[in-house]
């Protein structure tokens, strides 16, 4: 008989002899979002989104490494990474290196709940605290609304309030055995702050030919542009204070461009090889704020990218995790909640999740950048993308 794992997520290759640990994770979730990014636009047709691809990482991270035979081998192959040792050093070296971004307030935090009379096996307890720096709790699920309670107060402080009621508690039930959570929050105020006195209303086309109001934001300042043939988009990088944080804008060239955009975008490699092209100069940049916030169904999106067997009771193996377990164990559900607002001073963003080409640039002076009709945005730090979406009002 198997039991089950409730696995929630929150929302902030080359060969190994080519690339250490941390280019081989950087690549690997460039992929792994691209795929993830495509899934949930597919559910969210002409509609915002914000995702957190990168969230997902840590918990199917640790999964892998108390994981054995298939179960395994799909985990690894989903973050992109060959082997155990080579996923501890590249989790270990991001969350070190992610200690010391500049200029932002970048929080990341994992935590493993298990059932009351229920321990992690002491090899993989020390694994997760070693690389992942999780907390591991106990937790009674048999009283579902107090455990819900409990844990959907430690997202919430981890995401400064912002993720709220993660977890339901009919979740849980006596068979529930453990509950792994991840947060990652980011506040970043722009190098170049918009003034509020300059927002106004203005018209954003939508590709139905309906005009609407948006309050958008006006400033003029050197950034970061680039102007894709090969996306047919223009791409605008906005620095934060710290400079080691950037939110690009993926405008599509016609308004009714953003389905042509999303459908390029199935592979990321081709935005991370156009961003090596962008380039500064003066811009008149006009951005409309926006607040986003997606609930994700992990379930339904991760067998579409190739994760699948670990929701299945007669295919998932999670002997290493739990220690006198009667039952083998899977994951039962999955789910994310992001969150993004943009305004004059940044951005704010965070996830947290629970699992229970190549084109020519045209180099210009100056240049106009109105984001007035839908478009891809993309937030990185410390070379990694954490957080992608569509505004599409």
């Amino acid at each position: 008989m198997k039991t089950s794992i409730y696995f929630v997520v929150i929302v902030c290759l080359a060969t190994v002899s080519c690339y250490g640990p941390e280019q081989l994770l950087k690549e690997g979730n460039s992929k792994f979002t691209g795929k993830m990014f495509t899934e949930v636009a597919k559910q969210n047709p002409e509609k915002s989104f914000v995702l957190s691809a990168f969230s997902v990482l840590n918990p199917l991270a640790q999964l892998a490494l108390g994981s054995e035979g298939e179960s395994h081998d799909e985990l690894l192959r989903a973050i992109g990474l060959p082997d155990d040792r080579t996923t501890k050093n590249a989790f270990m070296q991001l969350n070190y290196k992610h200690k010391f971004i500049q200029g932002v307030d970048l929080r990341m935090a994992n935590k493993i709940y298990v059932a009351n009379g229920y321990s992690l096996k002491k090899d993989y307890a020390a694994v997760v605290r070693e690389t992942f720096e999780s907390e591991v709790e106990n937790v009674d699920f048999t009283t579902s609304q107090s455990a819900a309670d409990e844990i959907n107060n430690w997202v919430e402080q981890q995401t400064n309030g912002r993720i709220k009621d993660l977890v339901d508690p009919n979740s849980f039930d006596e068979l529930t055995r453990a509950l792994l959570v991840n947060a990652i929050y980011f506040l970043g105020t722009w190098k170049h702050p918009f003034n509020e006195s300059n927002t106004r209303d203005s018209d954003f086309y939508l590709p139905n030919g309906k005009t609407i109001q948006l309050p958008t934001m006006f400033i003029e300042e050197k950034y970061y542009y680039v102007d894709s043939e090969e996306l047919n988009a223009s791409i605008l990088g906005m620095p934060y204070v710290g400079d080691e944080s950037t939110f690009y804008i993926v405008l599509p060239n016609n308004v009714e461009g953003i389905n042509e955009l999303l459908e390029k975008l199935k592979d990321f490699s081709v935005l991370e090889k156009t961003l090596y092209n962008l380039y500064a100069t003066k811009v008149e940049a006009y951005i409309p704020k926006f607040k986003i916030e997606t609930t994700t169904n992990l379930k339904e999106i991760l067998p579409e990218i190739g994760v699948e067997g670990i929701f299945d009771a007669s295919k998932a193996n999670f002997n290493k995790m739990i220690t006198d377990s009667e039952y083998d164990l899977y994951i039962s559900g999955a789910t994310q909640k992001a969150f993004i607002e943009v305004n004059e001073r940044g951005t704010e963003a965070t996830a947290s999740n629970v699992f229970g080409m190549y084109g020519a640039s045209r180099i210009v002076d100056h240049v106009t950048f109105r984001a007035d009709h839908p478009f891809v945005y993309v937030l990185k730090t410390g070379g990694n993308i954490l957080f992608s979406g569509v505004f599409h009002p």
